[in-house]
């Protein structure tokens, strides 16, 4: 920990404990509306219009700035950074900063020698910033989190701390406000360029609310039973399966996939013989995402299986085509009794069939509204393209919840933390987890090809989750909004996370 990081540290902690704020305010009061008209001034005008004397007349004279990459400012050396740096040729280069919608939050701080009175105001929020080179288009600066402390100074409200942290380079959550009411979410919709979206909400250990929204093709709404193709949330079907097995005893987590299938682009390789089921299921297998992204086409390992996490649906069509031959059965088959049949689940597939209600298909569009072809597999596909619907996926989901069909030890291994993935987060069998602190945790999984945007969670210990179908290159752009509402401060963590 270098030395500016360490006092960026300890002066928010001496923040933190010197100034105590009360409940967050309502959007409505007129403390937040006060706090963010002088946000406005200050970014909108001056920092978008590098408008310094906006600055001067905003800034406390003992303002003191907080960067968690260029360290600690005073009033003086702030003003000179931004005329000397950002402002010094704004006919060559300009800058942008965004407020992002929905991430604000102002907590009053209140006098407590004059009880009621409000003598500053802490804002915190997410902001998204854009650059500008002269000829050039717009492009993403990046995103961070910020901390502000307003402060009464002779009945004018002045900035006398900013904390500014976070800060990546790319935007990891996009402005996409979430209309309070249900009427308002097709004109959402409509204004992100996403066609239909899903959502299943479970509380209590129940799925306790479906809705959809939207068209599930141009010109046809989307009823609440809409089949959804859900690419990679295939993955945890497909994981389901092999866990079933294994709890009753007819398959092994750690028996090597070569007794039963050999891939005949890796036989020759004595890597093959330490592939397992394990291995596929937590994505250590040492293999592509696909083959066909290498130049010759061919399956072959990128490194060591079970020395490291890489992404690979490669292995789940390996566990596939093992567990076909010993089995006698196509996945569609093993998925039905082990799954679709015990849990009622009347419109999920891996396979195209003229059994599919066409009439609630949704249709996957592109950002400019063109249709993609409809995918119409012929053979189970263990890590992509599975159609389902909200209802069908919940009941799974809570299947998995409850541990319907696993034996103690093997949900255990399921939830229990295997191989590190990516921004503090790891995978277990099937799931990727999300440790949200207190002994909370997530399981995830999202999917994502043409026209395809789908995400779930569950939340073990609160008995809580929730998924989000869309169908549409747009879709991921309403993740965050529908998150925070309905996981609430589990669901802030959770795109904290995403945003390191």
């Amino acid at each position: 920990m270098n030395s500016n990081t360490k006092k960026i540290l300890t002066a928010i902690g001496t923040f933190l404990l010197t100034y105590t704020a009360y409940a967050q305010v309502g959007n409505n009061t007129a403390l937040y509306k006060t706090i963010l008209s002088r946000d406005s001034l200050l970014f909108d005008v001056g920092f978008n219009h590098c408008d310094i004397k906006q600055f001067e007349q905003l800034l406390s004279n003992n303002f003191e700035f907080y960067h968690d990459k260029n360290g600690i400012a005073d009033r003086k050396k702030f003003l000179s950074d931004l005329r000397t740096g950002l402002c010094k040729d704004t006919e060559q280069y300009q800058a942008r900063r965004k407020l992002l919608a929905g991430t604000t939050e102002i907590f009053a701080l209140y006098n407590p020698g004059n009880p009621g009175a409000v003598y500053g105001a802490i804002q915190n929020g997410v902001h998204q910033f854009y650059e500008q080179q002269k000829g050039q288009p717009e492009s993403i600066g990046g995103s961070a989190r910020f901390s502000h402390l307003w402060l009464l100074e002779n009945g004018v409200w002045k900035l006398a701390k900013s904390y500014s942290f976070e800060h990546v380079r790319e935007a990891v959550i996009t402005d996409n406000a979430l209309p309070e009411q249900d009427s308002a979410i097709e004109k959402w919709l409509q204004d992100n360029n996403v066609p239909a979206l899903g959502i299943g909400i479970i509380e209590n250990g129940k799925l306790q609310q479906i809705k959809v929204f939207g068209e599930r093709s141009t010109g046809n709404a989307a009823p609440y039973n809409t089949i959804f193709n859900v690419a990679s949330l295939t993955k945890p079907v497909t994981a389901l399966v092999a866990l079933k097995l294994v709890s009753s005893g007819k398959w092994s987590l750690d028996e090597p996939l070569t007794k039963y299938w050999t891939d005949p682009d890796i036989a020759t390789d004595p890597r093959a013989k330490l592939l397992t089921t394990r291995l596929v299921l937590s994505h250590q297998t040492g293999l592509p995402n696909w083959r066909w992204n290498n130049a010759d086409k061919k399956l072959k390992f990128e490194f060591d299986p079970g020395t490291k996490y890489q992404y690979s649906g490669e292995g789940f069509e390996y566990l596939r085509r093992a567990m076909e031959k010993k089995f006698g059965k196509s996945l569609q088959q093993l998925a039905g009794e082990q799954i679709f049949t015990p849990l009622k689940l009347k419109d999920t597939r891996y396979t195209w069939s003229e059994a599919v209600d066409t009439a609630r298909l949704a249709i996957g569009y592109d950002v400019n509204g063109k249709a993609y072809d409809i995918v119409k597999n012929r053979t189970a596909n263990a890590a992509d393209d599975l159609m389902t619907s909200i209802e069908d996926y919940g009941a799974f989901l809570l299947s998995v919840l409850n541990g319907s069909g696993l034996s103690s030890t093997v949900f255990k291994e399921m939830i229990t933390p295997q191989v590190a993935s990516e921004k503090g987060k790891h995978f277990g069998l099937g799931f990727e987890i999300y440790d949200l602190g207190d002994g909370n945790y997530a399981l995830s999984h999202g999917g994502s090809d043409d026209g395809v945007r789908t995400i779930v969670f569950l939340l073990p210990k609160t008995q809580k989750g929730l998924l989000i179908f869309t169908n549409g290159d747009n879709g991921a752009q309403l993740y965050a909004p529908l998150i925070r509402k309905y996981l609430g401060a589990d669901g802030q963590r959770i795109i904290d996370i995403e945003m390191k």
